[in-house]
This record gives C-alpha cells, sequence and structure tokens, in this order.
C-alpha cells in the first residue's frame, strides 16, 4: 500500500525535520464511555511518531472540565492524569487576530495547535458537538464533521438514512421516554405486533455496546428499555437474529478504502460492554472467513454507507450475517471507534498492509487536508 508523505519539503534542511506539528489529543469526556477514551488515548499517544509531533494532552473530566495536562501515557490510563494538569493554563478556542486558538501557559506563551484528534467516544465527544468547536475555532481535527457524526451517533435517525439509501438492514422500531412513560402497555404491544422476540434494546445516542440488553418477553422487553432509558431518551428495538458480527474498517475522503473484515467471536450471547472490554475470552478472527463475494458485499457496503452519511477519515461499520439465509445487514457506524490495544478499527487495518502509527499519520493528514 502506498502512503502520501504528510510533510511537506521545507519541514526538512539537509535530512535533518526543523519543526514539528503540534497535535493535541482529546480525551474522556462526559460519555459513560470515558475509560475506553482513555485506553485510546494512551494507545495512540504511545505509538505517534515522536520525531513528527509534539503531543499536548487535553483532558475533560467526567464533570466536563478541561484541563491540559503533562501527563504519561500511564497516567492517562490509570485515570491519575488530573494528577498532572499545568496550573495556571487556559485551552484557548477562540481565535482572534492577535491570538490563535491554543494553550496559553501562565508565562503568556500560546501553543498554536496545528490538528486536533478527539478521541473521545460517546455523547459530548462523538456526536458532533467537539466537531462543532473546532469548525468554529477553524483547528483541523482527525474524524467525521458535525453532520455525520450527529447522524452516526443517533441510531434512530442513522436508520432512516440506511432505509432511503436502500441499504438493508434488520427491522427496527424507536420509542422516545414519554411514550414509553406514558403508556408503557401500548408501547410494549406495538413492538410487539412489529417485531418478534428475541429484540434488543439499545440506547439511540452512545456507543461501546453501554446501555444494549436481549429481551424474550413482555417482561424482558420492558426492563430493557427501561435500561437504554438511563442513558437516552430514545431507545432503538431491534429485531434479533441468528447472525455472525462482522466488522469493517474505513478510512479516507473523497477516495475512501475499506479494509479486510474481521469477525467478532463474544463470549457471551450478544456483544455487550462486558463482552467487549472487561472479559478475556471474547475473540476477533481477522480477516473473517467470508466467501469472496460476501467480502466484497460488505467492503461495498460500508463505502456506500460511510458516503451517504457524508463521512471523513475514519468510522468503523458494523453488520450482521444472518446464519441461515447468508444476507448481509448493516447495523451501526462508529465516526470514533476504539483505539484500544484490542480495538478493531486498527487490528483491521494493521491486517489490511497499514500498522498501527502509519494509520495514525494518515488520519492527522486527511484532518489537514480537510
Amino acid at each position: 500500500m502506498n502512503y502520501i508523505k504528510m510533510y511537506p519539503a521545507k519541514m526538512w534542511k539537509e535530512g535533518v525535520r526543523v519543526n514539528k506539528m503540534n497535535v493535541a489529543v482529546l480525551f474522556g469526556g462526559k460519555s459513560g464511555e470515558h475509560e475506553v477514551s482513555l485506553e485510546s488515548a494512551a494507545s495512540i499517544c504511545r505509538a505517534m511518531d515522536k520525531d513528527k509531533y509534539n503531543i499536548y494532552m487535553i483532558g475533560i473530566t467526567k464533570n466536563g472540565e478541561w484541563a491540559y495536562c503533562k501527563c504519561t501515557p500511564d497516567d492517562m490510563e490509570s485515570g491519575k492524569w488530573l494528577q498532572f494538569e499545568v496550573e495556571g493554563s487556559n485551552i484557548n478556542l477562540i481565535p482572534s487576530q492577535s491570538r490563535p486558538a491554543g494553550i496559553e501557559l501562565e508565562s503568556g506563551e500560546i501553543i498554536k495547535i496545528d490538528a486536533c484528534f478527539p478521541v473521545i467516544h460517546g455523547p459530548f465527544g462523538e456526536d458532533g458537538t467537539l466537531q462543532g468547536i473546532f469548525e468554529m475555532a477553524s483547528i483541523p481535527y482527525v474524524g467525521c464533521k458535525v453532520l455525520s457524526s450527529s447522524l452516526a451517533m443517533d441510531k434512530a435517525m442513522f436508520k432512516k438514512v440506511m432505509d432511503f439509501e436502500g441499504i438493508p438492514q434488520v427491522d427496527y422500531v424507536s420509542v422516545r421516554a414519554y411514550e414509553f412513560e406514558k403508556k408503557e402497555e401500548d408501547v410494549i404491544k406495538m413492538v410487539e405486533d412489529m417485531l418478534d422476540y428475541p429484540v434488543f434494546t439499545k440506547p439511540a445516542n452512545m456507543g461501546s455496546s453501554v446501555g444494549i440488553s436481549k429481551a424474550s418477553d413482555a417482561y424482558e422487553l420492558a426492563s430493557g428499555i427501561r435500561e437504554a432509558l438511563k442513558h437516552d431518551s430514545k431507545v432503538v428495538i431491534e429485531q434479533g437474529i441468528n447472525a455472525r458480527e462482522i466488522e469493517v474498517a474505513v478510512l479516507g475522503s473523497e477516495t475512501v478504502r475499506a479494509s479486510v473484515p474481521g469477525e467478532v467471536l463474544s463470549c457471551k450471547d450478544f456483544y455487550d460492554y462486558e463482552a467487549k472490554y472487561l472479559a478475556n475470552s471474547s475473540k476477533t478472527l481477522i480477516p473473517a472467513q467470508l466467501d469472496e463475494d460476501v467480502k466484497c458485499e460488505i467492503q461495498d457496503m460500508a463505502i456506500k454507507a460511510f458516503k451517504a452519511i457524508d463521512g471523513e477519515g475514519i468510522s468503523r461499520i458494523d453488520f450482521f450475517i444472518e446464519k441461515d439465509t447468508n444476507r448481509v445487514y448493516i447495523n451501526e457506524i462508529n465516526t470514533m471507534p476504539g483505539f484500544t490495544k484490542i480495538s478493531m478499527y486498527p487490528k483491521l487495518w494493521d491486517a489490511s498492509g497499514m500498522p498501527y502509527t502509519k494509520l495514525i499519520d494518515e488520519l492527522i493528514r486527511l484532518a489537514i487536508k480537510k
């Protein structure tokens, strides 16, 4: 695979790099995926080429407070990063004629941010909110833009776009909190009229399989909806099928590439948060054992879905293959997928010929280009 050089020749003098790019890595956040973000960001910071980048770590607490920290990736991963907050520093994202957006130190020095890698999963990070801040501040950033980020995060809206594009997906129903709270029995009946047990209940705006439940009867359905409503005001209820879980990584902008597909072999009945991050017995198979025509179908469908939401840079796209029929259904798009040591996105690209450090380079290059 050919890589496009990210740095112009003027950054080199007689074979020696004369300056480096200032990259801010954002991590943490207010969502239920805070801890996953710490692991992802720590992995990225360890892998980034220190000869190319000055890395500045900006953490966001669960309460939404921002802090510039001089911590190690280990400190970040352990959650001790706030102990290394740089006192007197100020994160300035409002540029002016006299001051660029960046990190303002107590001495008055301003560290201009050339690009940002927002390694924040879920609401308040992956849903377009941070992306809007970067757009306003004219700071290049890794990943999808505001609209594509928000569309992919809201599973109910994403499904409507997939319906419009004619991309196959399992049958589903979406329910809002006020509907369930007002007429719980009517909601349960509506779901039972439209879908067959088992079904899966999911918060519409959440990732990392947080808040997902499997329901085999009305009691479990009601319990699953209540659990999902702890995380969001809208719930998506999907038809359960006997399926393989396949994931594909996509990368690009005008030209979009799809990785080899990988298969998730969950240690539990389904791939929930515990099976994904806490259990040690879930496995992945890369590349997935698929017929060539099915592999190509999934890759083509992944690129089509990514373009349908006007995706940029990075996404992991998840699919089901129904075991009885071999039909392929799209499940969801993750616009800032996990970057932990066990995460599928970097592993899929590594298996496709792009190692971890080169992948980070390419994502930052795409951010600057965008």
